[in-house]
């Protein structure tokens, strides 16, 4: 069972939850940059939360099924289409063989996320199927997909079969059938043209100017063309240490905010190094990682100031949430 991709558009990867374990040998954890978008997509196809799926962005691809399957789409809006109709969102979708998903410009968001039941069976590299381009490492052979390659799909998990037989009796001779249900509004959220990045200060906090403190808080900042996996650059207000100082390396992580000489900061993302060298002014809270993987080049965005119980709080949330949705999903398999 496998999935064609005849055009691969803009930057399309696999990607899973990352290999976390070896940032000591300098290996990046990796993974879905909206890690949230990638876990519920899962759950809808009766994946595990750590399968292996797609990460497009901006621009998608067009992919042809060469048998049936069950996916899902999540996280950014770029207009996927079966047969010159709209396919929905945040739902599980039975798709015939043969079918062609064609993608068009971003709606909102910057990267949507397609699961497939039974995920994709590219081959584990240190416990992983994520893709880091930089090293050429996971993924398939370790790149972006391009035309002519062929994703091997395994076929759907038990609870997928389920999913995939009640949504084939519905779809009579149509492309594609999907759920009439969705996850509720938290776990399926519109990426907003102008977030608010909530984030709390860091190790190098007192080292700034109590100005460029202020600003950092109640200044936009733009998401400039030098954004990739490992981060985006921002240009804002110019951001001033008091002390000259030179920094140890240390480490550094997802959502680590750092300010190098120039005073422009840079915010990292999955893909970054595992230390730096910059003062780290804030760190993005876990609870807005997926707010801030959906910011595109050319958007403005902004950080609100929290604690660290209220960042903790925030975290607990979003995982009852899912285990409330991987509940859910449990009783209406059995009840079905």
């Amino acid at each position: 069972m496998s999935i064609s991709v005849l055009r691969p558009g803009l930057l399309t990867t696999v990607q899973d939850l990352g290999r976390p374990g070896y940032q000591q040998a300098g290996i990046v954890v990796g993974g879905a940059l909206d890690a949230l978008a990638l876990r519920v997509a899962n759950l809808l196809v009766g994946n595990p939360e750590t399968a292996a799926g797609l990460e497009i962005t901006l621009r998608g691809p067009t992919l042809r099924f060469e048998t049936d399957h069950l996916v899902a789409l999540t996280g950014a809006d770029l207009t996927p289409t079966i047969g010159g109709q709209a396919l929905p969102l945040h739902r599980p979708v039975w798709v015939r063989a043969g079918a062609e998903l064609v993608f068009g410009g971003a709606r909102a968001g910057c990267r949507a996320y397609l699961a497939v039941s039974g995920g994709l069976a590219v081959p584990l590299v240190l416990g992983s199927r994520a893709t880091y381009l930089r090293a050429a490492l996971g993924g398939l052979d370790g790149r972006a997909l391009r035309a002519g390659d062929q994703l091997p799909a395994p076929g759907p998990t038990p609870a997928g079969q389920q999913l995939a037989r009640q949504l084939r009796a519905a779809a009579a001779a149509s492309h594609w059938a999907a759920s009439t249900w969705t996850p509720g509004p938290a776990l399926r959220p519109t990426p907003h043209p102008a977030p608010s990045i909530r984030a709390l200060r860091g190790p190098e906090y007192g080292q700034f100017s109590a100005a460029s403190q202020w600003a950092f808080w109640h200044e936009p900042f733009g998401v400039t063309a030098a954004a990739d996996r490992m981060g985006y650059r921002l240009q804002g207000p110019a951001l001033a240490r008091t002390v000259a100082t030179e920094l140890l390396s240390s480490a550094v992580t997802f959502g680590t905010v750092q300010v190098p000489a120039g005073g422009q900061a840079i915010v990292l993302l999955a893909d970054c190094q595992t230390t730096g060298g910059y003062p780290r002014l804030a760190q993005v809270i876990t609870a807005d990682f997926a707010a801030l993987a959906q910011a595109r080049p050319g958007q403005r965005l902004r950080f609100q100031e929290v604690t660290l119980a209220e960042a903790q709080a925030l975290y607990l949330a979003q995982e009852q949430r899912l285990h409330a949705l991987r509940r859910a999903l449990a009783v209406k398999l059995f009840t079905a």
